[in-house]
């Protein structure tokens, strides 16, 4: 007996379909609709009418221009995130999962590459990757911030490294990025008695680098980006652990932890 398990998602109250949604992951993975037309091997006019579809049912705007292509909003990332968990926790004999953020996106492919473990990486922020193992649909999970151990308990843990924070100080109004530890950039400036506001947040780090508002972000993000920054204060003020939770330590899960302590994160 063949048995598959399948999921659908209603935006709003209408239903997207599964077909329109890999036209909104080609369109992330590619950086383009031309890019996803391509992928996808259907006419860019095919993907203008797949996009549009979904944002009338929607209700909000999916993607948006940028000088470097197209990318998906927060609430078109929203949507492609859903279907990524939901995918997972449909596959009745999944392969080993790896969950962490896009802090330490790079790094992670770099370690799983080296040890060509059989293996998904699923990109999210701290709270999804928290809730994945929580419900099943990751192996091993890696924070950031290290104020998401307090409900973590069920798990066991592995400091694998330490990171600082930029403080970009462009006055009182900040543009909060969805990735990393936030909460302990922020409350460092509660701590320094500091008048500010968050008046935006976003998922996008090429938003974050070209708006005019303060931010935080991880040094060690910027280097592995290859980009240089003076921050407002020392990083080490702002350090915190970077910290891989588990259920039990199987055998990927010891292969991955000793390449990560190798990497030295700090």
């Amino acid at each position: 007996m063949n048995v598959k398990v399948r999921t659908s998602q209603v935006v709003n109250g209408n239903p997207i379909t599964s077909r329109q949604i890999e036209v909104l992951r080609a369109v992330r993975s590619e950086g383009s609709k031309n890019a996803a037309a391509k992928k996808l091997g259907i006419s860019v006019p095919v993907v203008h009418r797949y996009i549009s579809s979904m944002e009338m049912s929607a209700g909000v705007k999916l993607i948006r221009s940028t000088p470097s292509g197209t990318e998906l909003t927060p609430e078109g990332l929203l949507i492609v995130e859903i279907d990524a968990q939901m995918e997972l926790r449909c596959i009745i004999d999944r392969r080993f999962t790896v969950s962490c953020s896009p802090v330490t996106e790079d790094l992670m492919m770099s370690v799983l590459s080296a040890l060509k473990l059989d293996a998904d990486l699923v990109i999210s922020d701290d709270a999804h990757n928290l809730r994945a193992m929580k419900q099943g649909t990751s192996d091993i999970a890696i924070l950031d911030d290290p104020m998401y151990l307090f409900d973590a308990e069920e798990f066991e843990w592995t400091e694998i490294g330490t990171m600082g924070m930029v403080h970009v100080d462009n006055g009182p109004s900040y543009i909060r990025y969805r990735y990393g530890a936030q909460r302990i950039a922020y409350m460092y400036l509660d701590s320094c008695g500091a008048d500010y506001s968050v008046d935006m947040e976003t998922f996008s780090l090429s938003e974050l680098l070209g708006s005019s508002k303060s931010f935080f972000i991880d040094e060690f993000l910027l280097m592995r980006k290859g980009i240089r920054m003076k921050s407002a204060v020392d990083p080490k003020i702002l350090k915190h652990t970077i910290t891989a939770i588990y259920r039990r330590e199987t055998k990927e899960v010891s292969k991955l932890l000793k390449a990560l302590l190798a990497k030295h994160i700090q």
